[in-house]
This record gives C-alpha cells, sequence and structure tokens, in this order.
C-alpha cells in the first residue's frame, strides 16, 4: 500500500509530457493547466485527480488503523496532499467558476474522509473497496486523458509525443492500491 501511493505522489512530480525540448517537458502538477490552452475542456481536470485520489486513499487507510497520533498525521499529510490540486487565486478570482469549483469541492471531499475517517472504520470491507475504486479510477482517468491530449499536443508540436514516466508510475502506483483494495476487501 505504501509503495502504491509513493509512487503515485512522485509521478505527480516527474515528466508526464515528453515534449521536444527541455522547456517543453511537462509535470504532472502542471499538465492541467498547460493543456488549458489547447481547449479540451473540463475533462483537463482529470489530470488534478492523483492528488486528490491519493489524499483519498491515504485518509480512507487510516480508517482501518489503531487509534493515535500517527494516524492523525497521516490524515493531515492527506488533506495537504490533496491540497496540490488546489487551483491558484488567480484562476478562482479571474476565471468562471467551472474551471476551478470541482477540485475545490474534492479537497473538501478528502478533508470531510479524513475528519471522519476514524467512524469509517467500522466498515473495513466498505473501506477497502472505496480505496479499490479510488485506484481504478486513479490509474484510468488521468491515462485515459492522455490518450485524448496527446494527439493534439503532437498537431501543436508538430512531432510525436511521447509517454511520460509520471503516467507510467501513477498509473502502476494506483494499480497496485487498487490491488491491495481487492485483496483487503475479500481477504482469504
Amino acid at each position: 500500500m505504501l509503495l502504491g501511493l509513493t509512487a503515485v505522489f512522485v509521478a505527480y512530480f516527474t515528466v508526464w509530457l515528453p515534449g521536444p525540448g527541455v522547456g517543453l517537458r511537462f509535470l504532472g502538477f502542471e499538465i492541467g493547466e498547460w493543456i488549458k490552452f489547447l481547449g479540451v475542456g473540463m475533462a483537463r481536470n482529470y489530470f488534478y485527480l492523483p492528488p486528490i485520489t491519493l489524499g483519498l486513499m491515504l485518509a480512507l487507510w487510516t480508517a482501518v488503523w489503531l487509534p493515535g497520533w500517527k494516524t492523525w498525521v497521516a490524515r493531515g499529510v492527506a488533506v495537504a496532499v490533496s491540497l496540490l490540486a488546489l487551483p491558484a487565486v488567480e484562476a478562482v478570482l479571474s476565471e468562471p467558476r467551472s474551471e476551478w469549483l470541482l477540485r475545490l469541492v474534492l479537497i473538501a471531499l478528502v478533508t470531510a474522509v479524513a475528519l471522519s475517517a476514524h467512524w469509517l472504520g467500522r466498515w473495513p470491507r466498505l473501506v477497502w473497496a472505496l480505496v479499490a475504486l479510488l485506484g481504478l479510477a486513479g490509474a484510468l482517468l488521468p491515462g485515459w486523458e492522455y490518450g485524448v491530449v496527446r494527439p493534439l499536443v503532437a498537431q501543436v508540436f508538430a512531432q510525436p509525443v511521447g509517454i511520460g514516466i509520471g503516467v507510467w508510475l501513477n498509473g502502476a502506483g494506483h494499480l497496485l492500491v487498487t490491488i491491495v483494495g481487492v485483496r483487503s476487501t475479500y481477504p482469504e
């Protein structure tokens, strides 16, 4: 579980879009803003999903931990990680709500789950099933959107564009968490 969560975190800070030059290589946390100018619409929010799913999966994981200060520190980390999806102040002040409101709602959801995780621990199978679903969503949705955006970027660059290590690492980390979630939901 920890390996999968770490892979998702590291993936968000590695190259997702390996452009033709150093200045045109985009990390996970940059790509959502950059592709906004390609006119891909609201689906670009999938690129902000990794810190949200990471925060939710970590907060849910703590629901099955024994209570203590380490549990609350991990829940605080879950909320802090979700803040990586926080829109810039300029975006909130100058862009339409549709560009940033969903991300704020999802960050609030991570916070609510972190604060209520000790109650969710009463239903460990539900917790693990949710972790598995979040892992699956976090693996598929950003990767799928990257596949949609990649031809547009190749057209802008006028040359083929590859798939960065961040996309692969994000998918692998989320899938690893999904496997843990499924195995914990249905223990032998």
